[in-house]
C-alpha cells in the first residue's frame, strides 16, 4: 500500500478482489465515496486497486473494507504484502474458474448430442435436465450473481443477457419436462432448450477464463523487477564485512560489491573500479566504467572488478524502486476500455426484456381463447432468440483466430484489448538499442595500416583483448573466434585504466586501446589513419587502435549495428500514416547517426526511463494513440504507459511481461504486420456483431408475433433456437476467414 499524508487526510491504495467488469468499478467507487470521512476515491479495473483519500479520525482501513464487503467485493488491508496477497487471490480465482469451465464443457457436450441427434431416446429430457442443472445452477452461478449486482445499480451487461436467457431457457425446459401435459392438452409440443442453456454457460465461461488468464499475468513484471533488488547487502561495519537484510541498510553505510553481484542500493563509489551493466536504466548494452566518485544504481550488475560505495538512497528511494512504482502506476493509469459488446448489451438487454413484456401483455389482451398460451410462448421465444451466444462469440472467436494468425507470423499477442486498439495507432515510439539495432556491440570495420603478416597480428590482437577487462574487448574476441584465430603466450600484461591494454609478444610490445593510450606512449598515427578514425567516429562508432611501440598497425570500429529490416519497416509505418519517433538513453551523436540510417527525423537522446513515459504522456495529451516498442528493463515504464505496448522477443523478460504484444523474432518488419492484423481483426469483429444483431433485428419482432395478424404465423421456440444456433455458426465461420487473410 502507498501512503500519502496531507494534514488530517490520508491517501492509501488498496488491492481490490472480486471485480470483473466496469459495473463492478462503479459499484466499489460509489460505495467508497459515500463512506464516512472519505473525501475522494478512485477504482481501477486494470490493476484491480482502489485509492481512497479519507480522514483517519472518521474512518479506518477496516471500516472501508466493511463498506466494500457489503456489496460483495473485498479490500485487502491487513496484510504484510497486500499486492502479493491480491495476486494469490487472483490465482485462486483463475483456478476455480478453470475448474468450473472444464466441468461446464464436459457436462454440456452430452446435452448437445442429445438435444441435436438423440431427442427421441428414452428419458432424453430427464438426462438433459440432470446434466444441465449443475451447469446453470452451480457452474454458471457467477453470471446470475453479477447480473443481480448490475440490476441493483439499474444497469445491464453481458452477464445480464446470459443470466436471463439461460435462466428462462432452463426453467421453461424444466417445466416442460415435469409437466408436458400443459402443452399437449393445448395441441402443442413441449420442446426443451437444455442444450442452449448449457452451451451458453460453457462458451461464455471459456471466454472469461481466457480473460482472467491474461489478467493474472499483469503483475508478473512487477514481481520480476522486485527480484532485481538483492535480499541481503554486504556492508562494512566496525572494519568488518557483514551481511544485512536489505531493509536494514541506511544511507551512509559503506557497501561492498564483488564481481557478478547486483548493486543493492544507490550510492557513490569510494574505492575500487569496475564496469557495471546499466542496461536496465539506459538500455545500452555496453557496461559503464565505475571508479571513485561515480554513481551506481540498485539492480545494476557488476562485471569483473570489485568496489565499495557509500549508500545514498535506500528502500523506496532507489531508482529501481521508482521504476517499480512507475510501472505499477502506469499499468493502472489507463481507464478500462468498455467493451463494445457490453456497451450494446446495456441498451439491448432492457429493450429485449421490454419487448418480451410487451409481447406477453399484448397477447393477454388480444390473444382470445389461447391468450395465455400464446403470451407465454411469445415471451419465451423472444428471450431465446435474443440469446447472447452469437453476441458472446463475436469478439472472442475473432480474437482467438487473430491471436493464432499473429503466432503464425511470430507476433505473440497476450491481451485482446491491444489487438483491438492497435489499428487506431497514429504515433509509434521506437527504442534504439535492441529494437532498431541488434542490441550488442560488434566489430564493424577493421583497417590494417601495415603490410606485416596479418595472421600473426590477428593472434596478438585476439590475445590482448582476451585478457582485457573492457566490455568492448568481447566484441573483438567474438570476431576472431568466428575466424578460428588462436591465442599466443603473453609477457608483462597490463590493463591501463581508461586507456586499454599492453603486453609483450615475442620480444615486441603491443598496445590495444584508445587514442589517449597512443599519446601516453608516444606512438604516432599518420594523417590517413586519423582521417579514417574521424570518419568512423562520425558514424557513432567506437574506435580502437592496435599498435606496437613504433606505429599504428590497425584501427577497429565497434558499434551496435542497425537491423537490416529497420529502415524498410519504418518506411512502411510512415506509409500507413503513423508518426515514428526514436527515444534512446545513448548519446546524441550515436542517436543522430542511427536516426539518419533509418530515416527517422524525430528523435531524442540521453532519455531516462521516466523521460520516455513523459514523452508518451505528452503525445497522449494531444489525442494521439501511442504504441511503444522496446526491449529493455529501461523501457518497462514507457511500455506500461503506452496505449499499445510491443516488446522484442530477444529482449528482457520484464519488457515482455509488461508489453501486450511480443515480436518473437525481434524483427522490426513485423511491426506494420501487427498493425495490419489488428485492422483485419477489428473488421471481422464488427462483421460478427452485425451478423449477431441482424438475426435479432429480424427474429425478435417475428418471435413477438408481428406476423400473426397478417398470416397467422407464430414462431415456434424450437425454430428460434435453430435461428440462434445459425447466428453462432455464421459468426464462427466469419472469424475463421481471418486464417487465410494476408497481413503484409
Amino acid at each position: 500500500m502507498q501512503d500519502i499524508k496531507t494534514s488530517r487526510l490520508t491517501r492509501k491504495t488498496f488491492p481490490v478482489t472480486g471485480m470483473t467488469c466496469a459495473g463492478c468499478v462503479v459499484s466499489v467507487e460509489s460505495m467508497l465515496k459515500t463512506a464516512p470521512g472519505v473525501k475522494d476515491a478512485g477504482v481501477n479495473l486494470a490493476n484491480q486497486s482502489a485509492w481512497v483519500e479519507y480522514d483517519e479520525e472518521q474512518n479506518t482501513p477496516a471500516g472501508l473494507q466493511k463498506v466494500v464487503q457489503s456489496i460483495g467485493y473485498d479490500l485487502i488491508v491487513d496484510a504484510e504484502d497486500p499486492f502479493k496477497e491480491q495476486e494469490e487471490a487472483q490465482l485462486r480465482q483463475y483456478r476455480r474458474l478453470k475448474s468450473r469451465t472444464v466441468w461446464a464443457l464436459v457436462l454440456a457436450a452430452p446435452v448437445v448430442v442429445i438435444g441435436m441427434f438423440l431427442m427421441g431416446m428414452p428419458y432424453a429430457n430427464w438426462i438433459s435436465l440432470l446434466l444441465t442443472a449443475p451447469v446453470v445452477g452451480w457452474l454458471g452461478r457467477g453470471f446470475f450473481i453479477n447480473a443481480w449486482k448490475q440490476a441493483r445499480h439499474g444497469k445491464a451487461n453481458m452477464d445480464t443477457l446470459v443470466a436471463l436467457s439461460t435462466g428462462i431457457a432452463f426453467l421453461f425446459s424444466a417445466f416442460n419436462t415435469f409437466y408436458p401435459e400443459f402443452w399437449l392438452r393445448r395441441g402443442l409440443e413441449p420442446h426443451v432448450y437444455f442444450e442452449a442453456a448449457a452451451v451458453i454457460v460453457a462458451f461464455i465461461s471459456l471466454g472469461k477464463l481466457l480473460e482472467e488468464r491474461a489478467k493474472s499475468n499483469t503483475s508478473s513484471a512487477i514481481r520480476k523487477l522486485m527480484g532485481f533488488q538483492p535480499k541481503t547487502v554486504r556492508v562494512l561495519l566496525d572494519g568488518r564485512e557483514q551481511d544485512l537484510p536489505a531493509t536494514e541498510v541506511e544511507a551512509g553505510y559503506l557497501v561492498v560489491v564483488r564481481p557478478g553481484e547486483r548493486v543493492p542500493v544507490d550510492g557513490l563509489v569510494t574505492e575500487g573500479a569496475s564496469f557495471v551493466d546499466e542496461s536496465m536504466i539506459s538500455g545500452e548494452p555496453v557496461p559503464v566504467e565505475k571508479k571513485e566518485g561515480a554513481k551506481v544504481f540498485a539492480g545494476t550488475v557488476n562485471q569483473k572488478g570489485s568496489f565499495r560505495f557509500r549508500a545514498e538512497k535506500v528502500g523506496s528511494e532507489t531508482l529501481l524502486a521508482h521504476i517499480i512504482k512507475m510501472v505499477r502506476e502506469a499499468q493502472g493509469s489507463k481507464a478500462p476500455v468498455q467493451k463494445l459488446v457490453d456497451k450494446v448489451a446495456g441498451i439491448f438487454v432492457p429493450v429485449v426484456i421490454l419487448i418480451a413484456i410487451l409481447s406477453f401483455a399484448a397477447w393477454m389482451v388480444l390473444g382470445g381463447e389461447n391468450a395465455f398460451t400464446h403470451a407465454l410462448l411469445s415471451a419465451v421465444t423472444v428471450l431465446v432468440i435474443a440469446c447472447p451466444c452469437a453476441l458472446g462469440l463475436a469478439t472472442p472467436t475473432a480474437i482467438m483466430v487473430g491471436v493464432g494468425k499473429g503466432a503464425e507470423n511470430n507476433i505473440l499477442i497476450k491481451d485482446a484489448e491491444s489487438l483491438e486498439l492497435a489499428h487506431k495507432v497514429n504515433a509509434l515510439i521506437l527504442d534504439k538499442t535492441g529494437t532498431i539495432t541488434e542490441g550488442r556491440p560488434v566489430v564493424t570495420d577493421l583497417s590494417w595500416t601495415t603490410e606485416e603478416k596479418e595472421d600473426f597480428l590477428k593472434q596478438v590482437l585476439y590475445t590482448l583483448e582476451l585478457h582485457s577487462e573492457h566490455p568492448l574487448g568481447e566484441a573483438v574476441v567474438n570476431k576472431f573466434k568466428e575466424e578460428k584465430v588462436s591465442s599466443l603466450p603473453l609477457a608483462d600484461f597490463a590493463s591501463i585504466t581508461g586507456q586499454g591494454v599492453r603486453a609483450g609478444v615475442e620480444g615486441r610490445v603491443f598496445y590495444a586501446g584508445n587514442k589517449r593510450l597512443l599519446e601516453e606512449n608516444g606512438i604516432p598515427a599518420d594523417a590517413r589513419t586519423e582521417a579514417r578514425a574521424d570518419e568512423l567516429r562520425g558514424q557513432a562508432k567506437t574506435v580502437i587502435y592496435f599498435a606496437d611501440e613504433k606505429r599504428v598497425l590497425a584501427i577497429l570500429a565497434i558499434a551496435d549495428q542497425v537491423k537490416s529490416s529497420s529502415r524498410e519497416a519504418i518506411q512502411a509505418l510512415k506509409d500507413q500514416g503513423i508518426d515514428v519517433y526514436m527515444l534512446t538513453g545513448d548519446n546524441r551523436q550515436t542517436a543522430a547517426a542511427v536516426a539518419r540510417q533509418v530515416a527517422i527525423t524525430d528523435f531524442q537522446a540521453e532519455v531516462l526511463p521516466s523521460g520516455k513515459a513523459e514523452f508518451i504522456q505528452n503525445l497522449q495529451s494531444k489525442g494521439k494513440i501511442v504504441a511503444m516498442v522496446g526491449d529493455g528493463i529501461n523501457d518497462s515504464h514507457a511500455l506500461a504507459q503506452a496505449d499499445v505496448s510491443i516488446a522484442m522477443g530477444k529482449g528482457s523478460d520484464i519488457a515482455m511481461d509488461v508489453a501486450k504484444m511480443t515480436l518473437i523474432s525481434s524483427d522490426p518488419a513485423l511491426l506494420p504486420k501487427a498493425l495490419q492484423l489488428s485492422r483485419k481483426t477489428v473488421r471481422t469483429i464488427k462483421q460478427n456483431l452485425f451478423w449477431a444483431f441482424i438475426y435479432n433485428l429480424i427474429g425478435i419482432p417475428i418471435a413477438a408475433g408481428l406476423l400473426y395478424p397478417l398470416n397467422g404465423f407464430l414462431l415456434d421456440p424450437m425454430i428460434a433456437g435453430a435461428a440462434m444456433a445459425l447466428s453462432s455458426v455464421s459468426v464462427v465461420s466469419n472469424s475463421l476467414r481471418l486464417k487465410t487473410a494476408k497481413i503484409g
